[in-house]
């Protein structure tokens, strides 16, 4: 039996962001997991750079039942801490839009800054290890295929199934259940959407073409591009909505964002009536975009032959497309998992289990997701060390 004072599973961002806190703090730390290469998600993230976290971290970019659940955390260990810790590794980074910070050369500089900063605090990661059985009351005994391990505290840092190519699991649910948690059902976050055939029918033939673009679902808005897939709409500001998004609700897209009203097609008309209206929408829109819709909407003739109010009415259709997403691209493109262990189960301020002392939940694997660019690193840098501090 492998005695420690804290066992995690899960050597990802907020498994290692504990392990880390708490080892510096003295404590005798195990980190177990079942891969045998460590920090995929990490290694892949940003195109292979790690949009480690965001200048412009609050909560109301975070997505929860509980709103305010994530606000201790993120005000006891911000994004400025991380950077701290960044700069004093001499990683170079860069902003690259809205706040999202890149390293300047690869993601693998995170890991090893994370790995460097738990060999500080000795603690032992251990790869390939599979948990078989997890047990116990004032002391949790954790049992994988290569030994025993027993500590007072565990922490749950599994993350969710999404990018389940890494060999993410729901792992973190099922130990959750098995102590009593309540689990919010896990659902897909940041992924692109799925269109029914009609939809389907204009977006196709336009796969790979990007718009800047608003989309909007329910009260959630989000200026930034779109693009075109074979089986629906992605790009960023269609995985900022996804995160707001229920089965059976329409997404409400205006593909003019630079167009304020429809008057200024009529200008347009006023000034040049020979111009065509694939050449007109091609001053905002994509030359393929633009053929595209004005095959579907008036055809390709001069402006100057189309009424007014049908102009108007063209612009609107644009500025307000409608469309119910059939559903997303699934746990395999999702960025993030939404859901998961209930906030109403945890202290907000260490991650600790109310009903379960010395049980602890951490990253993706609680009811907190964030917006694209860097705010889910965030929560795992944040979560994970408040609960570094209390193991």
């Amino acid at each position: 039996m492998i005695q420690a004072d804290a066992i995690v599973i899960g050597a990802g961002a907020a498994g290692l962001m504990c392990a880390l806190t708490a080892g510096q703090r003295g404590r005798r730390v195990v980190v177990l997991d079942h891969a045998q290469k460590l920090g995929t998600k990490i290694l892949i993230s940003g195109g292979g750079r790690c949009n480690f976290t965001n200048l412009e971290v609050e909560a109301s970019r975070f997505v929860s039942a509980n709103p305010h659940f994530c606000k201790s955390a993120l005000a006891r260990y911000t994004q400025w801490d991380f950077i701290g810790m960044v700069a004093r590794h001499g990683i170079a980074y860069h902003e690259k839009t809205l706040g999202q910070l890149f390293c300047d050369h690869s993601a693998r500089q995170i890991l090893d800054m994370l790995l460097t900063e738990c060999a500080a605090g000795d603690v032992t990661i251990r790869t390939g290890e599979t948990v078989r059985d997890i047990g116990g009351a004032e002391r949790f005994r954790v049992t994988t295929d290569n030994a025993d391990f027993e500590a007072p505290s565990l922490v749950l840092a599994t993350g969710g199934p999404s990018v389940p190519k890494t060999g993410a699991t729901g792992f973190a649910y099922e130990v959750a259940r098995r102590f009593g948690l309540d689990v919010r059902t896990p659902a897909p976050a940041l992924v692109p959407f799925t269109l029914a055939a009609e939809d389907l029918e204009l977006a196709r033939p336009l796969s790979g073409v990007a718009t800047d673009s608003v989309a909007r679902c329910g009260r959630a808005s989000f200026r930034e591009n779109m693009l075109f897939t074979h089986r629906g709409l992605s790009g960023p500001a269609v995985l900022q909505v996804s995160n707001y998004w229920e089965p059976g609700q329409p997404v409400h897209l205006d593909l003019l964002p630079e167009v304020d009203t429809p008057e200024e097609l009529v200008a347009l008309k006023r000034r040049r009536p020979k111009l065509r209206l694939k050449t007109a929408l091609a001053e905002w829109l994509p030359a393929r975009l633009a053929e595209r819709l004005t095959a579907n909407l008036l055809g390709d003739r001069p402006i100057g032959d189309t009424a007014d109010r049908t102009l108007r009415r063209t612009l609107h259709r644009l500025k307000a497309w409608e469309v119910v997403p059939s559903g997303t691209e699934g746990f395999a493109k999702a960025e993030v998992t939404k859901g998961g262990v209930d906030t109403a189960e945890l202290s907000s301020r260490t991650m600790e289990a109310k009903r379960v002392p010395g049980l602890y939940v951490v990253g993706e694997a609680v009811d907190v997701t964030g917006w694209l660019g860097g705010y889910n690193f965030q929560w795992a840098w944040s979560s994970g060390w408040c609960a570094g501090q209390a193991v």
